[in-house]
């Protein structure tokens, strides 16, 4: 019988053992301790001489001394894997070297095996969701922007890292075993890594912009390019190190696995998503089975030659991305990994750094690496440059995309871990690399910031609204904004009461925002452009359907072009306002974030929304209208607005510029034979009724059309109401509104008056302006439905 001669486990003190000592243990492991007060009443052992006890502290001081370095450097911008590199920096060099009794019964080397082994766990299940967020079909969609861009930033900086290397071994003399170490830098540097390059866009909160966006579908290419390249290597290199015959037996074994992925797993996956109902969660069966077979697959990419995490990280890529199936499996994993095992990742990496080991004068292979990497760099900066300035991007924007493409992270220095214990590094080397990439972690991010602002694509944009844009008799460009399938009626309805008459077109963009859950990169999909994802399922089949519907109802007056969003729910307005600048849109309508039951009550509230529509009104790049449903204009969603229908809406003018958009749509909407429009002003009984003031000039002009002397439309009426002060205002407001099925108000955001006067308990939400606020109250009869208008920013 063959005698078996394991790889020692890494951080082991007696790597001198055989296949007996591996399954013949007759000492059992001093996992527990019997406590501090046998410790402390007699001889005995110490508690942490147990490993549990001394994991648990190595935990906890590992994440105290890592967050304690985050508090400080957060402020500067620096996310949060520089943190963990200093952490592990401080626990290896800092507090040793003060203290030796800390290096030997805390961090000891023997304990430390214990720590790698738990990091090591933990970053295999990393590798598995990385492949369930990555959405390898994705490619075929890529442009051919983000396709050459992500060829040339690995190909170029290869090419020129494998000349340097061969030009350093030639001038100091390098050995074939000392140049395989350079080579493995080489490689590592040239490749963009996916989870990296995701992290820092996540972490500078540009992930689903334009710079974000692209630099992720440049990865996304770098990466699977990247791991063909390597597991080629990997192959190659075992010629060298073992028998022919065991070398092609491994590659069969790989090809075998890959087959059985591609026509077995992904099928089986398929079929778990086919077997789960729309709305509910995946059986927990088919969750724990999944989390079973991606720990095999990593025994089994082992056994056939290839890391550990090599079989994870295919088998994730075999989950369809985002929900249910690989939403499902992020919810269940994310949180532990992300929270516990990638920060002992990193810090335990780092620890093994050792500052004074870097002599790059005095070693000719960290000389070496120093100039590999040093060209490897530079040179992937120049090569991304290429491909988005020859597509005219912005020469700042080209540069953020570079440094982007040329981060390092978590990834990288667990690569370089795992070489520095099968020694295919120098410990020299990885000290010099480690710090080199925690410098990277610290300049990149803050370079990125200062050269892409993403709301600078606003700057100088003209001022868009209805009052200046959309001329009664002219196209009206709307934005909706789908956040949950019961948005869908009353958004129907409105757009059916914005549709006047042929001739006088309403171009509808609907956006449909769902939150990222289950992958790596947000998508925007423009379903007019495809009929399927590149999933190949369809994204907001309901939405397009019943906007479909609404088309064809209103053909010749209306025009449909529905998009999907996934992406951060923090980041959603970045979409809202990016495609409301692109498509020209006067106003964008966004759903309200309370829900009403039909008797009133409220049924629940998304706080993530309302952030949502506030960031929206903030910045978007026309007016902002939000539709607050209260169940009226909601239940007439499979009935059309018909000549002989009614629909009553009333308009509440108080002043200012948001109501005088409020009411420029409200005249819009009353050429649609079906409307009839109240228009209610309200004056102070103390005021002239003839003023020099310029906003009550604007106001009395657009109020011009609809007073009785000048309104042909007997569907219009107007009417005049004096007030003196809040509190009877509210009082006529409540005695009138519950009549109507719509009210269009203005925000008028700190705006005071005397119309509105002594209400300010009417301010629960800023975002619906003090009128707004006292329309929804729940003491306010009706089932009426609002529209609270706000006018463009005029600073953004």
């Amino acid at each position: 019988m063959t005698e078996l001669n394991p790889r020692p486990f890494v951080g082991s003190e007696n790597q001198d053992y055989n296949l007996s000592s591996r399954f013949c243990m007759p000492i059992p492991p001093y996992v527990n301790s019997n406590g501090i007060w046998q410790f402390i009443g007699k001889a005995g052992n110490h508690p942490w001489d147990a490993s549990l006890p001394r994991l648990e502290l190595q935990i906890i001081v590992a994440f105290s001394v890592t967050h304690a370095c985050h508090f400080v450097l957060k402020r500067f911008g620096i996310p949060i894997i520089a943190s963990q590199i200093t952490g592990g920096l401080i626990l290896g060099q800092a507090i040793p070297g003060l203290n030796r009794y800390y290096k030997h019964v805390l961090f000891s080397d023997t304990s430390l095996g214990t720590l790698d082994l738990v990091a090591t766990f933990g970053y295999i299940l990393f590798q598995f969701l990385t492949g369930v967020k990555m959405d390898v079909s994705m490619i075929q969609k890529t442009g051919k922007k983000s396709l050459f861009t992500g060829l040339l930033t690995l190909l170029i900086p290869f090419l020129l890292g494998a000349a340097a290397l061969e030009k350093m071994s030639r001038i100091l003399g390098i050995g074939m075993e000392d140049k395989m170490k350079l080579w493995v830098v080489t490689v590592v540097h040239s490749l963009s890594r996916f989870p990296s390059i995701a992290c820092l866009v996540s972490d500078l909160r540009i992930i689903n912009s334009e710079l974000g966006r692209l630099g992720l579908s440049c990865a996304l290419v770098s990466e699977m390019i990247g791991l063909i390249l390597t597991r080629s290597a990997i192959w190659i290199s075992s010629i060298y190190h073992a028998p022919l015959h065991s070398a092609y037996r491994n590659l069969g074994i790989m090809v075998v696995y890959l087959l059985a992925v591609v026509f077995v797993v992904r099928p089986a996956m398929l079929w778990v998503v086919k077997q789960t109902p729309e709305g509910k969660p995946v059986n927990s069966l088919h969750i724990h089975n999944i989390i079973m077979l991606a720990l095999g697959a990593g025994y089994i990419s082992d056994l056939f030659g290839q890391h550990v995490y090599f079989g994870p990280f295919v088998f994730g890529l075999a989950v369809p991305a985002g929900p249910p199936l690989g939403s499902a499996l992020v919810e269940k994993l994310d949180p532990m990994v992300s929270g516990l095992f990638i920060p002992l990742v990193v810090t335990s990496a780092s620890m093994r750094t050792n500052l004074s080991d870097i002599k790059l004068l005095d070693d000719n292979l960290a000389k070496s690496t120093a100039v590999i990497v040093a060209v490897v760099v530079l040179a992937k900066v120049a090569t991304t440059m290429i491909p988005p300035l020859y597509c005219k991007v912005p020469k700042r924007d080209a540069f953020a995309l570079a440094l982007i493409m040329s981060t390092k992270g978590i990834v990288e220095i667990s690569t370089y871990n795992i070489s520095r214990n099968i020694e295919s590094l120098t410990d020299q080397m990885f000290s010099f690399l480690t710090v080199e990439i925690l410098v990277t972690a610290i300049i990149i991010p803050i370079l990125v910031k200062f050269l892409y602002d993403p709301s600078r694509k606003y700057a100088g944009y003209q001022k868009r609204n209805i009052m200046q844009h959309s001329k009664a008799s002219g196209e009206l460009r709307i934005l909706a904004c789908i956040y949950r399938p019961d948005n869908i009626p009353a958004i129907i309805k409105f757009l059916q009461a914005s549709c006047p008459k042929r001739g006088s077109l309403v171009t509808v963009y609907v956006l449909h925002l769902i939150d990222l859950r289950g992958r790596a990169a947000p998508l925007f999909i423009s379903h007019k452009m495809q009929k399927k994802t590149v999933s190949n399922r369809s994204y907001s089949e309901n939405v397009i359907l019943s906007f479909k519907l609404f088309e064809e109802k209103n053909w010749g007056t209306a025009c449909v072009y529905p998009f999907t969003a996934i992406s951060p729910p923090k980041l959603m307005h970045e979409d809202v306002c990016m495609l409301a600048l692109d498509k020209l849109a006067s106003i964008v309508v966004l759903p309200f974030h309370r829900k009403w039951f039909i008797d009133g009550s409220i049924e629940s509230d998304d706080n993530t929304k309302r952030a949502l529509n506030c960031s929206v009104l903030e910045r978007a790049p026309c007016s902002v209208g939000i539709l607050i449903d209260r169940g009226r204009i909601g239940r007439f969603i499979s009935s059309e607005l018909s000549l002989g229908s009614s629909f009553r809406v009333a308009m509440i003018f108080l002043g200012g510029s948001d109501d005088r958009e409020a009411l420029t749509l409200a005249k819009r909407m009353s050429q649609n034979t079906s409307i009839n429009l109240t228009v209610f002003r309200f004056i102070v009984k103390s005021d002239e009724m003839i003023s020099t003031n310029w906003e009550k000039v604007l106001d009395s002009e657009v109020l011009k059309e609809v007073k009785p002397e000048n309104n042909f439309n007997q569907r219009v009426k107007y009417v005049v109401e004096m007030v003196n002060e809040g509190q009877e205002t509210l009082a006529k407001i409540q005695s009138v509104v519950p009549k109507y099925d719509l009210v269009i108000v203005g925000r008028r955001d700190n705006t005071e008056t005397p119309q509105t006067s002594g209400l300010d308990r009417c301010r629960e939400f800023p975002e619906l302006g003090i009128v707004g606020n006292c329309l929804i109250t729940e003491d306010l009869p009706g089932r009426y439905s609002v529209l609270v208008v706000q006018q463009q920013q005029t600073t953004v």
